[in-house]
């Protein structure tokens, strides 16, 4: 087996999300837009930062030279043959993140998505060994420098969250864990969480106030240990996973949001699901992310967090609510306004659209610029 040195834990720090502010693109739908007009979509809403659940190849050539920092996902189907496999491990890694670098901007790789807070305890003893073979097949491909390896977790990691500062790590998953997170703080890639405000509202709504889940004015909460004050219940997870982390030795793992939203429709049962309250959160979340700001445990740390999702997605199963986190209709349309241009229907692109951010046509005009300018240069050589 490959072994890694301390040495190669040391050499790098690799920054896979360097804004404040991303999104999850979904695509369990048979409606939504092409990959290479999502890209002209995020580029004009200035979306740098985004995060697949695959490693969709016609999203990966659609996305070169657009400057969109990504993050694949190996899906949890593949973790069992990867832990055993070193060279299943390298060829994943080589067909699917190193033939598209560097022009496509591949920076991290999620191995799994909530591995831990699911049921299923043998993908729980596969994880670490198939996270650790794909960062070997990068240690040996010299991309670790330039690719994060990291793997989210769902809020079902933690057996207590509330207040912030009592938040602990199910007991039940410390053998999977701490081996994990000490990997990660080797070769210094973030905790990853799933947090979503939106659940914890609908499991209980007759004692969780809205405004708090909603960012809007409110008494908040006071956490006694701490003698913090919390005004919503985003900061408050974030921060519960710092003390969590804390907890058990990981004091500097910084902690960045995989997911987070709020649905616009959902099923009766489904307290909170509503296009005001979709666009509330999501308009008061950005507005916080852009300020670059971080928690009240962490002030010094700017919250970084990934919107789920970009689309609704009208083939994904469970209930309403599941088929309705978008940003964005599926037609490219905005779902609800928090500041964002959508496409437009036009007469003269029928099956596709038209985008009305001036953004993007700055970035055809460089493009075009470009063009000219290399065009000029040949002439000049052949004429001079």
């Amino acid at each position: 087996m490959y072994e890694l040195t301390s040495l190669s834990f040391s050499l790098w720090v690799v920054l896979a999300f360097t804004g404040t502010y991303g999104v999850n693109y979904g695509k369990i739908a048979d409606n939504i837009p092409k990959p290479g007009n999502v890209a002209l979509l995020l580029k004009a809403n200035k979306i740098k930062n985004i995060r697949i659940y695959d490693a969709d190849h016609e999203v990966l050539k659609a996305f070169k030279g657009s400057g969109i920092e990504i993050v694949v996902g190996l899906g949890n189907e593949y973790l069992k043959d990867m832990s055993v496999n070193e060279d299943r491990a390298m060829d994943w890694v080589k067909e699917n993140v190193q033939a598209f670098l560097p022009g496509t901007s591949i920076k991290g790789i999620a191995v799994g998505n909530e591995v831990l807070g699911s049921a299923d305890q043998e993908l729980w003893e596969v994880l670490l060994p198939a996270v650790k073979n794909v960062y070997n097949a990068l240690d040996r491909l010299d991309l670790t420098h330039v690719v994060e390896v990291s793997s989210p977790h769902s809020e079902a990691v933690f057996g207590i969250s509330y207040p912030p500062s009592a938040c602990t790590f199910k007991e039940t998953l410390l053998p999977y864990m701490k081996p994990l997170l000490q990997f990660f703080s080797q070769i210094k890639s973030p905790f990853y969480i799933n947090a979503y405000p939106f659940l914890a509202y609908m499991s209980d709504p007759e004692h969780i106030d809205i405004k708090y889940a909603l960012f809007q004015s409110n008494s908040g909460i006071y956490d006694e240990k701490t003698k913090l004050h919390y005004d919503n219940m985003f900061e408050a997870q974030v921060d519960a996973a710092y003390f969590a982390l804390e907890k058990i030795g990981f004091e500097k793992m910084e902690v960045i949001v995989s997911e987070t939203g709020w649905a616009s429709h959902g099923d009766a049962n489904e307290a909170g699901a509503s296009v005001k309250n979709a666009r509330t959160y999501n308009y008061n979340l950005r507005k916080l992310l852009l300020k670059k700001k971080g928690t009240p445990h962490r002030p010094k740390s700017p919250v970084k967090a990934y919107i789920f999702a970009m689309f609704n997605e009208n083939l994904k199963p469970g209930p309403t609510s599941e088929r309705n986190f978008g940003l964005f209709k599926a037609d490219g349309s905005i779902a609800y306004d928090i500041g964002f241009d959508g496409l437009e229907p036009s007469s003269a692109l029928p099956s596709f659209l038209s985008l009305k951010d001036i953004g993007l046509q700055g970035w055809f005009r460089s493009s075009y610029s470009l063009v000219y300018m290399t065009s000029a240069a040949v002439l000049f050589l052949i004429f001079s």
